[in-house]
């Protein structure tokens, strides 16, 4: 089987989707995780704060899976043969996955908020739905990059 130039820069585009998403993802989770092992450790009660906040950044690796597949789906990556894809198609969806891999690094930030969060809430437990809005608005970023990934798809005729 020969894979073209421009379907090998498509494979690269997924995995940078999926990849740089699942990085910043687990980076952020990893943030929250560490202040949610310290507060539950002070006080049980605390396991169901902790769980929602650090499961936010989980959602920008959702993002770059599906902008994955949807790079994928766009260059005809499941067909049997593989679609002849120019380089210029390949670079297109470089693009679209830099935007997608490059916005979901809100993961880090939406971790770091959901840190303060966690502690914040081991003060204050009325306040939780406002850390968990806190957290939430860095996420947002990710949203947009998706988006716009999906439009500049939909914009080159891929979807």
């Amino acid at each position: 089987m020969v894979i073209s130039i421009g379907m090998a820069l498509a494979a690269l585009a997924a995995g940078i989707s999926i990849g740089m998403a699942g990085l910043s993802s687990s980076i952020g989770v990893g943030l929250a995780g560490i202040a949610g092992a310290g507060a539950v450790a002070e006080n049980p009660k605390q396991f169901r704060t902790a769980l929602v906040l650090q499961s936010l950044p989980q959602t920008q690796a959702v993002y770059g899976l599906l902008g994955g597949i949807l790079i994928m789906l766009s260059v005809g990556m499941f067909s049997s043969p593989l679609n002849d894809v120019s380089l210029m198609t390949g670079v297109a969806v470089l693009g679209v996955a830099l935007a997608i891999g490059i916005t979901s690094f809100s993961a880090v930030s939406q971790g770091a908020i959901a840190t303060a969060g966690i502690s914040a809430s081991a003060k204050q437990p009325e306040a939780f739905g406002k850390f968990v809005v806190l957290a939430a608005m860095a996420e947002t970023f990710a949203i947009f990059g998706l988006a716009g990934g999906v439009l500049i798809l939909i914009g080159l005729g891929l979807l």
